[in-house]
């Protein structure tokens, strides 16, 4: 029972999809050596033989191609490559984010040119920004009327951004997102 349960255990095991050696049950595969010459189709247990004698590792590369390509190579050099390329991908990229600025409708001059000052800085940092003017009480009334500090933002900030999010109206605020002008 034990050796049932290790077997099972062992077949399931496939470290990043990628099937190495013993795991390979294929009747037939077709194998890349390991300086990338074509060694043709074959038996997997012909392939893993010649793996062994190249004390290298058998890793099937293709699964879905017809027949299963499999290629002869360092197991363990080849998960580090992967990973160093990877991280290298993600080193390239840049994550956007979303800063939010929040204004009240009652907001006075000096008040709303330093929340622009704030919202300018975040654009040009390369993030976007959602500008969120935020109604409570009685001002729910007049919730039209103060979507002109929205448009006076947008206004100022023109030559710095683009309005990706025109004004609307969520719940008990209105929000409009801006990007930085390319």
């Amino acid at each position: 029972m034990v050796c049932l349960s290790t077997l099972f255990f062992w077949r399931c095991k496939t470290i990043s999809d990628l099937m190495i050696n013993e795991q390979i049950r294929d009747r037939e595969v077709r194998v890349i050596g390991d300086n990338g010459q074509q060694l043709g189709i074959m038996s997997a247990k012909e392939a893993m033989k010649l793996a062994q004698e190249a004390e290298l590792d058998l890793v099937k590369i293709a699964p879905t191609a017809k027949p299963p390509v499999c290629k002869i190579i360092d197991y363990g050099k080849y998960r580090y490559e992967l990973a160093r390329k990877e991280k290298e991908a993600r080193k390239k990229q840049k994550v956007v984010e979303l800063k939010e600025v929040r204004l009240s409708p009652n907001i006075d001059a000096n008040d709303l040119n330093t929340k622009i000052n704030a919202a300018r800085k975040f654009l040009s940092k390369g993030n976007k920004v959602k500008v969120t003017l935020r109604f409570r009480g009685r001002e729910m009334a007049h919730m039209h009327s103060s979507k002109h500090i929205l448009d006076d933002i947008a206004k100022e900030l023109e030559e710095a951004a683009i309005v990706e999010k025109a004004p609307k109206v969520e719940g008990r605020a209105i929000s409009m997102v801006l990007a930085e002008r390319k």
